[in-house]
């Protein structure tokens, strides 16, 4: 339950992208509108940082095994570290472990996320980020692209990520980048950028990036947290230090949200990669890629309508 009364039919006139709600100042709502992104301070608990942590590390140990989870790793690395925290730079779709999957249940993170999903509110997604140290190789620098790219999913304006920083994130670690207002957008072609030997594994990118345009690096706390817009435009720079960069995050979009067909789209692609990948790691036959996403999906919050 959170405080927000919030109406999820899009407002007309003035406010595109959040909803009518007691927690947004004027101000604050304005600010998403016209930027895309909303960053709040210190939202999340030094206490709950701990607990997502030492989880992490414990998964990177094997001394946990959540069922789902896509452990991506730095192959190159593994004969140096072995099973540690060293090797594992991602921790995706971790709606199975108890403990991490907290964070997308926490009343002052949903208290936010209703204002821009409305009252019954799905985690369609979630990371741990270990951003490791990468001055030479750029592994994990992550291109500048759209999350709306990776989504079967609609309206875009009632879906919104919740990232949050476990320790300070600034252009020394590869903090978060964004190009403002870039949410107004449609939603761009994106592919492998041309890194010779530089890429990750569904790392898309945009194809026609304007390398010139203005953007802003968010630099973040630890507990601070940003919500923005799943069309923004960001990426993440490199880890130039010897420490990791981790960052929490869940995708959320309002169980009135709709999935929709990418036959024939720009996402066409993607489809076809991803289920290739999940086919090959559960040798499964048939798999599409809205059960991809129903395996995913957890409510958090009110009813469970189309997602």
């Amino acid at each position: 339950p959170t405080s927000a009364q919030v109406s999820a039919v899009p407002q007309p006139g003035r406010f595109r992208y959040t909803l009518d709600n007691d927690v947004l100042t004027t101000e604050q709502r304005q600010f998403y509108e016209d930027n895309g992104y909303l960053l709040i301070k210190k939202l999340v608990s030094d206490e709950d940082i701990e607990r997502f942590r030492k989880e992490f590390v414990r998964i990177c140990k094997r001394e946990v095994n959540p069922p789902g989870a896509m452990i991506m790793k730095d192959e190159s690395l593994r004969s140096q570290y072995g099973q540690s925290e060293k090797v594992v730079n991602k921790v995706q779709d971790f709606q199975e472990d108890k403990e991490l999957f907290r964070y997308c249940t926490l009343p002052e993170v949903l208290r936010y996320v209703e204002c821009f999903t409305g009252p019954n509110i799905m985690a369609m997604h979630t990371m741990l980020i270990n951003k490791l140290p990468d001055s030479d190789q750029q592994t994990f620098l992550h291109p500048m692209h759209q999350d709306l790219h990776y989504f079967p999913f609609r309206p875009a304006a009632r879906i919104v990520c919740s990232w949050t920083a476990m320790e300070r994130a600034d252009q020394d670690n590869g903090c978060l980048f964004v190009q403002p207002g870039t949410h107004k957008q449609p939603l761009k072609p994106h592919g492998y950028p041309q890194w010779e030997g530089k890429t990750n594994k569904l790392f898309h990118g945009l194809l026609n990036e304007d390398e010139k345009s203005p953007k802003v690096h968010l630099v973040m706390e630890k507990g601070d947290t940003v919500f923005f817009h799943p069309l923004l435009f960001h990426g993440s720079g490199i880890n130039k230090t010897s420490g990791f960069r981790k960052s929490i995050s869940c995708h959320f979009a309002s169980s009135e949200c709709y999935y929709i067909d990418v036959k024939n789209t720009s996402q066409e692609h993607l489809e076809k990669e991803l289920v290739e990948m999940v086919r090959k790691k559960y040798n499964a036959t048939s798999v599409e890629l809205r059960d991809i996403w129903n395996f995913r999906a957890r409510l958090v919050q009110g009813e469970r309508i189309n997602l």
